[in-house]
């Protein structure tokens, strides 16, 4: 936790708990966007237009809100155009770390080994916790926006022509569903599954479970039929959903206690993680050990921090 640019206190999961002993999760600090010809977005300020090699995107193959971001530089085709670091998988004492750890890089553009000394870069006075993803601009030294929602959505539109056309991850017609369906499942099943594992009471940890089984209940018929979502390929509602399913049995059915029924017992909800594996470049961008090296390191879950054997992502999908 960083309070006023100086790191006070070891990492701790749980942000903030509301009433009834609930996790609160920390609001995104910085909202900035590219844009094709560099004027403001919808929320910030202007002065972030889109150039080849000028961004760099931070983020941790164990947390799906990162992941969204990969997924979404993968199918805009935006890999030589946003250079990308990789975090250490277990968190320490002091939150995020670049290292050595297979699958993790060092950070190459700052020379930052913990997270949190990219947060004091951009504003020396920050106060709050260093999350990821974060999308930093190499030319004004700053971050660009740390909101996995919101870059998600500038990977799609905010590139122009620097980045692939063929897939539109928020297409004109369906918006309003993909908007929708993003308000349901944000709360109940994205955070629902955060919100069950960290309740603090038994009372906060029972009604978050119920919420992450009745979105679960209520998706599993939608994909009757259907390959994705919304299109004929994945679109930000797929990528969203995913990443919460992907990880679902080998972290939060276990150690989050959501574990009423498994990802791999509703038929469709697996099915339709394994067409997402199957599209070029998703499954590139999900690393099991990292996942459950990551989860597994949290001490307050896991004390032992003895990271599980199994299951292999072949035996779910």
């Amino acid at each position: 936790m960083l309070v006023n640019g100086k790191w006070t206190e070891d990492w701790q999961p749980v942000q903030a708990k509301d009433e009834k002993g609930g996790f609160v999760r920390q609001i995104s600090s910085f909202r900035n966007w590219v844009t094709p010809d560099g004027n403001a977005g919808p929320t910030g300020e202007s002065g972030f237009a889109a150039e080849a090699g000028r961004y760099h995107l931070y983020v941790a193959y164990i947390c799906p809100w990162a992941s969204r971001t990969l997924i979404g530089r993968k199918l805009k085709g935006l890999e030589e155009v946003i250079s990308v670091s990789i975090v250490e998988p277990a968190l320490t004492k002091q939150g995020w770390r670049f290292g050595d750890y297979p699958g993790a890089t060092v950070d190459e553009v700052n020379g930052a080994t913990f997270m949190h000394e990219i947060y004091t870069k951009a504003d020396p006075d920050f106060t709050g916790r260093a999350t990821v993803p974060v999308l930093w601009d190499k030319k004004r030294a700053t971050i660009v926006n740390n909101e996995s929602s919101d870059i998600l959505r500038m990977l799609n539109s905010g590139f122009g022509d620097l980045a692939c056309g063929e897939i539109d991850l928020y297409p004109a017609p369906r918006r309003s569903d993909i908007d929708t369906f993003n308000e349901r499942i944000y709360p109940s099943l994205n955070n629902g599954v955060y919100r069950t594992g960290f309740a603090t009471t038994q009372i906060a940890y029972e009604e978050a479970f119920a919420e992450v089984f009745a979105c679960l209940d209520w998706i599993e018929p939608q994909l009757e039929g259907r390959n994705f979502l919304f299109a004929d390929h994945p679109t930000e509602a797929d990528i969203r959903l995913f990443v919460t399913l992907v990880r679902f049995d080998v972290a939060y059915h276990g150690l989050f206690k959501c574990n009423l029924r498994r990802l791999s017992d509703y038929a469709n909800l697996k099915a339709f993680c394994r067409r997402m594996l199957d599209w070029p470049g998703i499954a590139e961008t999900v690393n099991f050990d990292h996942i459950k090296r990551g989860y597994y390191s949290i001490e307050s879950l896991n004390p032992t921090r003895i990271v599980p054997a199994g299951p292999a992502l072949a035996e779910i999908f």
